[in-house]
């Protein structure tokens, strides 16, 4: 039978270590927990690993916790500034968005390349409250891995510089 002691220390365990998760947070700033990019939610989800770790591990304590999540959050604060600094550093960290309809076109090779198939687009179409494809203007995957969907009343256009950076964007 486990003892109080043993029962209660998981939720010291989960206390200290989302107090520090929370201090750490406020000190980085909310690119912390954002989905810009692949390694963005990867740091996020070795976070949760840390903190997870911590709590149900009788042979890591909050100190070797607190640890770890400080190197964590260093080495998102290094990418960071790298990525901020150098275009070569982005382009290696970040997908580029790719455009998968244009108007009313679907393009079957970007689509391809995303991974979706035309009912995953449709249900992007539909959570975007698109009635005709006459409103569309442009989808695109974007280096989150979410879809955008661009789009107004039928016959309007769409400025370019909202398809900046966009993988085949005319």
């Amino acid at each position: 039978m486990p003892t109080v002691g043993a029962l209660v220390s998981p939720f010291i365990d989960a206390a200290i270590m989302g107090l520090a998760l929370i201090a750490f947070t406020r000190l980085s700033g909310l690119r912390s927990f954002s989905k810009m990019s692949g390694y963005d939610f990867a740091i996020t989800v070795a976070m949760g690993s840390v903190l997870a770790s911590v709590v149900v591990s009788k042979s890591t304590g909050p100190l070797a916790g607190i640890a770890a999540l400080a190197a964590l959050f260093v080495v998102q604060a290094g990418l960071s500034h790298l990525r901020v600094r150098s275009r070569d550093a982005q382009d290696a960290m970040d997908n580029a968005p790719l455009l998968i309809m244009q108007g009313r076109e679907v393009l079957e090779d970007n689509l391809s390349a995303a991974k979706m198939t035309r009912a995953d687009l449709m249900g992007k179409l539909r959570e975007a409250n698109v009635t005709h494809l006459d409103q569309v203007r442009a989808v695109v995957f974007e280096q989150t891995g979410d879809v955008s969907v661009l789009h107004g009343p039928a016959g309007g256009g769409l400025e370019d510089d909202l398809l900046d950076g966009v993988r085949d964007a005319v």
